[in-house]
């Protein structure tokens, strides 16, 4: 249970009312089935609820929402109508913001972005310094990792990896063991 809370009481997260309470770090919204740190800054129109951890030094603000068992950790900041959801990861400096959606078992972490529209999910991972933005997906068990950018309608799935300074972009479609470096 979050360790800074306001008052008890109940909350719809989409789903019908809920125990829940206002984060006593910026008053969002947390379920008192969700894990929230005091340490953590949860904005006064964002949610983390279901059985979501936020901890560290976390942001999360706009419209942003965290729920399943999604865990953000570190110094994280996921904003605007950014989603992270089902067993996704974001984590150590990562960022997720605009109307980015990380799903599945995907993870985001060091100093990676994922922006705009773009959807990393399945097991894929975003690392690094990488970017993936537009409407972007990247999936399945790809890697995007270094200074790595994936944009536009680009896809990357499979086993693919986009590393290095590599930029995929447009429509591009990268998949099975494909190797962008």
């Amino acid at each position: 249970m979050d360790e800074g809370v306001n008052d008890m009481t109940t909350f719809d997260f989409g789903n019908g009312l809920v125990p829940a309470h206002q984060h006593s770090n910026g008053g969002g919204w947390v379920a008192d089935t969700a894990t929230v740190s005091e340490s953590a800054y949860v904005g006064p129109e964002a949610m983390v609820f279901d059985n979501a951890v936020v901890t560290g030094n976390v942001v999360v603000y706009g419209n942003a929402e965290v729920s399943g068992r999604a865990v953000v950790s570190g110094r994280a900041v996921v904003y605007g109508n950014a989603r992270v959801s089902d067993y996704a990861e974001v984590s150590g400096n990562a960022k997720v913001f605009d109307n980015a959606r990380v799903t599945g078992n995907a993870r985001v972490y060091d100093n990676a972005e994922v922006t705009c529209d773009a959807r990393v999910y399945g097991n894929a991972r975003v690392y690094n310094n990488a970017v993936v933005s537009g409407y972007a997906v990247v999936t399945g068990y790809a890697e995007v990792y270094g200074n790595a950018e994936v944009s536009g309608r680009a896809v990357v799935s499979g086993h693919a990896m986009v590393s290095g300074n590599a930029r995929v972009s447009g429509r591009a479609m990268l998949y099975d063991y494909a190797i962008v470096e």
